[in-house]
């Protein structure tokens, strides 16, 4: 893929936080530097985002990887899946997420949470009130407003990033398992 808008011209000092912070610039904010307003409204969302605290760090993961695998984002693939080695998270359980429903490795749970995540990106969603029953009664009310806002801020990120052409930048290559072969495709998607 191919980006669609070309990177934009960072200031040294930004490009020099994010080198620090990634390695790289990462090409979602180099594209969207063109208008820093959205650049900076888009990172301030997601950095609060990773704040918030009611629903624990693997399920939020593994829902953002959730949407990634069905949209075709292989960019936040890439990097969720780097964040989850960095986060000290189920390695072997992220590298499974795109291939979740023929994998044995999730708890009823985080099954539940990676269906809601692919239930809400469907359009139009597929929500039903059983399995938002079942994650209200194992995550609270808090915890799955959370985590429906949290999925609905995966969707934008990575519906942005697909539209844009940005893919993967070699995130995942740092990661010793390899991500599993999404359903219907020939390959994992690429890092």
């Amino acid at each position: 893929m191919a980006l669609r808008v070309s990177k934009a011209e960072l200031s040294d000092e930004l490009t020099e936080n994010l080198i620090k912070t990634f390695g790289v610039v990462p090409e979602p904010v180099a594209v969207a530097w063109h208008n820093p307003k959205v650049a900076e409204s888009t990172l301030e969302f997601g950095g609060r985002a990773n704040e918030w605290d009611a629903v624990d760090e693997g399920l939020k993961t593994f829902a953002h990887m959730a949407v990634a695998a069905q949209v075709g984002c292989n960019w936040c693939l890439d990097i969720n899946y780097f964040q989850a080695l960095n986060q000290n998270l189920d390695v072997t359980k992220a590298s499974q997420v795109p291939n979740w429903r023929d994998s044995e490795v999730f708890t009823a749970l985080e099954r539940d949470v990676l269906e809601y995540s692919e239930a809400m990106t469907n359009t139009p969603p597929t929500v039903t009130d059983e399995l938002s029953g079942r994650l209200l009664g194992e995550l609270g009310e808090a915890a799955l407003v959370e985590l429906t806002a949290f999925i609905a801020f995966a969707n934008l990120a990575t519906r942005n990033n697909n539209a844009l052409g940005i893919d993967s930048q070699g995130f995942s290559e740092a990661c010793e398992i390899p991500l599993a072969k999404r359903p219907g495709s020939a390959a994992a998607p690429s890092a």
